[in-house]
């Protein structure tokens, strides 16, 4: 959604939206793929990760279309699967990909044979693949937000209980995979 000053004033929905959003960035937790390696990630990547979320929602805003979820959310999703058997080329593509654009990201050289050659770019299909994956990492994201926001969480059995407010450094959350 567009900020336009030009047109009529946000709805109080809209703003709460942005709010929402906003908070969120720097709230949420960080979504990963199942696996005993979800505490492996980088410290670094997921320190990036709030900082990202901001320009994304800025981005997502301005442009009016998208979900704010970055490449790098998506490379440390994709992280722990990378590390517990080996990858479909379509998937090391999107791998390759995002951790090329995370390293950007953070201004660090990308080591030379990591480097992602003009003729490997993306394919029409393998972007489709990586929007569909963002979508699916927000759509955990607000899911795990309105949850917290309810008080709840939501055990391994699939209990509810009331969550613990303690402050905390930024979760992370497995989810279910639907990509890899």
């Amino acid at each position: 959604m567009t900020l336009n000053l030009q047109q009529s004033p946000p709805s109080n929905k809209q703003v709460d939206n942005w709010i929402s959003d906003l908070l969120g960035a720097l709230m949420d937790p960080i979504i990963i793929y199942p696996s005993p390696w979800g505490d492996d990630i980088p410290q670094n990547l997921k320190e990036q990760i709030p900082l990202e979320r901001l320009i994304m929602n800025m981005k997502v805003l301005h442009e009016g279309k998208g979900v704010p979820v970055g490449d790098l959310e998506a490379l440390v999703y994709m992280f722990p699967r990378s590390m517990e058997a080996p990858m479909t080329s379509e998937q090391m593509h999107l791998y390759i990909h995002c951790f090329n654009k995370a390293m950007e990201f953070m201004h660090m050289e990308v080591p030379e044979d990591l480097k992602q050659k003009k003729w490997e770019e993306l394919s029409n299909y393998e972007m489709g693949i990586l929007a569909d994956l963002k979508r699916f990492i927000w759509d955990r994201r607000v899911k795990a937000r309105k949850e917290r926001a309810r008080g709840e969480t939501k055990t391994a059995a699939g209990v509810t209980k009331p969550e613990n407010h303690e402050t905390k450094e930024l979760e992370v959350k497995t989810v279910q995979p639907s990509f890899f």
